[in-house]
């Protein structure tokens, strides 16, 4: 079994998106594989192009992914100002390796890393998955309203 590659990349990932870099500083079409995975595991960013998967890491203080060898299987963002507030974004794992801890893996690598650690309250917005982010410290928030704003 191939190993395991956490990689906490640069804020805006620049390698990964200008380069579709991976594990080991590889340019293995990252982007590519950042869009397939998000596209078949992930029904709320299907349909994401290549110019706004661009922005979206541009825009990120923090961005994890995870490899198993050139297979990209993991993948986490947040935004943050640093002090007093930060969002997790887009967490996934590859269907397939659900339960397996890998999700915890990206969860705990992005709430970790020094831009967000001390940060007085993270976010996070989920359908489906609000027992697994429990298990991870997150709580219901009873005290505030969700609102949102589309565009369509």
């Amino acid at each position: 079994m191939q190993r395991l590659k956490l990689i906490h990349h640069a804020p805006g990932a620049p390698g990964l998106r200008f380069l579709g870099l991976g594990p080991y500083f590889l340019p293995i079409q990252g982007l590519t594989k950042l869009q397939k995975l998000l596209e078949k595991h992930a029904f709320w960013a299907t349909g994401r192009n290549y110019k706004n998967l661009r922005k979206l890491l541009a825009k990120s203080t923090i961005v994890i992914t995870l490899w198993r060898g050139k297979r990209l299987i993991g993948f986490g963002r947040a935004t943050s100002d640093g002090v007093y507030r930060a969002v997790l974004w887009d967490i996934v794992v590859a269907g397939d390796l659900q339960g397996q801890g890998l999700g915890r893996k990206v969860v705990e690598a992005l709430l970790s890393s020094p831009s967000i650690k001390e940060v007085e309250r993270i976010y996070l917005m989920t359908t489906n998955s609000d027992e697994f982010y429990k298990q991870l410290g997150f709580k219901n928030c009873n005290h505030q309203k969700l609102l949102i704003r589309s565009k369509s």
